[in-house]
């Protein structure tokens, strides 16, 4: 099993910046081959995906809101997944989600849909004022 805990969320001013993260425990992506991914929910709103990484080459893709904005990232060695954001709206203002789930080491899918993910944390508050 994976266990998820996201922190660095918080209250920030639009045009300001943020720096999600991610750790990771139990069977983590140092031993095993793990694809991974950001959704967000914001009020009143169905989750939806923000960012993912590929487990093989870690290459990075994102929904076109958020493009040239956020930046996703992972540190295998330390078992932690990020995302930076920077010229926050109000727009971005959700509830922010890690996501995981096993796959192969010859894997090159990019995961986009919430249901291709097994494993979550249980989220951390992204609020933006205008």
């Amino acid at each position: 099993q994976v266990q998820l805990v996201e922190s660095g969320g918080g209250l920030v001013q639009a045009g300001g910046s943020l720096r999600l993260s991610c750790a990771a425990s139990g069977r983590t992506f140092t031993n095993y081959p793990m694809a991974m991914g950001w959704f967000r929910r914001a009020p009143g709103k169905e989750r939806e995906f923000v960012a993912a990484i590929r487990w093989r080459g870690g290459s990075t893709y994102y929904t076109d809101s958020v493009k040239g904005r956020f930046t996703a990232s992972r540190d295998n060695g330390k078992n932690m997944l990020y995302l930076q954001m920077n010229s926050l709206q109000p727009d971005d203002t959700a509830v922010y989600y890690c996501a995981a789930k096993f796959t192969a080491y010859t894997d090159t899918n990019t995961y986009t849909q919430d249901r291709d993910y097994n494993y979550w944390g249980p989220g951390t508050q992204v609020t933006v004022s205008s």
